[in-house]
């Protein structure tokens, strides 16, 4: 699994864990809810910046994003 598939995943668990729908996200963290669908389904690549932005919005550490659970 790519670094890329480990954020989407990451990021969909905290999300939802969170209680927030990608629009939520999107607009805490300056981001079109596009953009975030699009992280999700590991579509794109994110740069570190949009990691630190997301993170930021989610109130956790960019780690958390893209450890690798197993």
């Amino acid at each position: 699994m790519d670094l890329k598939e480990v954020f989407a995943i990451n990021l969909r668990q905290i999300r939802t864990s969170s209680g927030l729908t990608q629009e939520e996200l999107a607009e805490r963290a300056g981001l079109s809810a596009r953009y975030i669908g699009s992280i999700e389904r590991a579509d794109v690549s994110a740069s570190v910046t949009v990691l630190g932005r997301i993170a930021d919005a989610l109130g956790v550490e960019p780690q958390m994003l893209v450890r690798l659970n197993r």
